[in-house]
């Protein structure tokens, strides 16, 4: 029981950069304490003690304004951001390590019995006012857009964004040399491209890229002509720009050190030679 008490807190403490301290979250945050009050009411639904725990459970949304099923399964380290206006369902199933925004509902769309509500996999982020329906399953790494309505089943690390929900992408594990050099770039020079995702067909996200691809070249293409001017003896101010050098781009197009200072001798010395005569 402690333990999962520490790993829900660890989690916020993880996920949320507001969060200061174990004190701030245990007394101030009421996705912590929706989440606390629905392991009690779901051990009493569990226990056949079901209107005591849908009584219990009452409380906990007029406390917290997140409304949460205590027959409704939760996995360990589920962390509701914000949280007003959060509802899971009675036969909704939650992974480990998901995060909800406000105003997101796992809900059904039937008055049948049995399951009617959504079943989220390990570590799937839904954002806030998203709308999950139906008996569906949402794969493991999934990301569920703001205000997104999802209605079928969602693979594992897609991007689902939009009403009805489509796919905006599929997150891989294993990136090309392309992406992790701009990844590198980007944490580098402190930008992070909050919300986009690498195959969505976005001209933001695309002039982004290139962007970050000029900035690597532009970086290799100065030290180049820098290094090439130093060996000319000419006085180059050796103080180094902020540091992006890890990420330089390995690009046949672009010469070496050694052939770009050759050039620049040669071209010296063809001048010299027209000047002599």
């Amino acid at each position: 029981m402690f333990k999962r008490l520490r790993e829900d807190i660890r989690c916020v403490m993880d996920r949320d950069p507001a969060a200061r301290n174990v004190f701030e979250v245990i007394t101030s945050y009421p996705g912590v304490h929706a989440v606390l009050a629905q392991r009690l009411n779901y051990w009493l639904w569990q226990h056949g003690l079901r209107w005591l725990g849908r009584f219990l459970s009452l409380f906990s949304r007029w406390f917290t304004g997140i409304e949460i099923h205590p027959g409704a399964r939760i996995g360990r380290r589920f962390f509701i951001d914000h949280g007003m206006g959060v509802v899971i369902g009675e036969t909704a199933e939650i992974g480990d390590d998901c995060t909800l925004y406000h105003g997101v509902t796992l809900g059904g769309t039937s008055w049948e019995k049995g399951k009617r509500h959504p079943t989220l996999g390990n570590d799937v982020i839904v954002g806030a006012g998203a709308k999950i329906l139906g008996p569906i399953h949402v794969g493991n790494g999934a990301r569920i857009g703001s205000n997104a309505v999802v209605v079928k089943d969602v693979p594992e690390g897609a991007t689902m964004v939009g009403i009805p929900a489509r796919m905006a992408g599929v997150h891989r594990s294993e990136l090309t040399a392309e992406e992790r050099r701009r990844e590198e770039v980007a944490r580098r020079i402190g930008f992070d491209a909050y919300g986009a995702t690498r195959d969505v067909h976005d001209p933001v996200s695309k002039a982004i890229n290139a962007l970050l691809d000029h900035v690597q070249a532009t970086d290799r293409r100065l030290e180049e002509m820098c290094s090439a001017l130093r060996r000319l003896g000419a006085d180059v101010d050796h103080e180094r720009l902020p540091d992006i050098k890890g990420c330089q781009i390995e690009d046949n197009t672009i010469p070496s050190e050694q052939e770009s200072t050759e050039r620049v001798v040669e071209s010296s010395n063809e001048r010299r030679k027209h000047v002599g005569r």
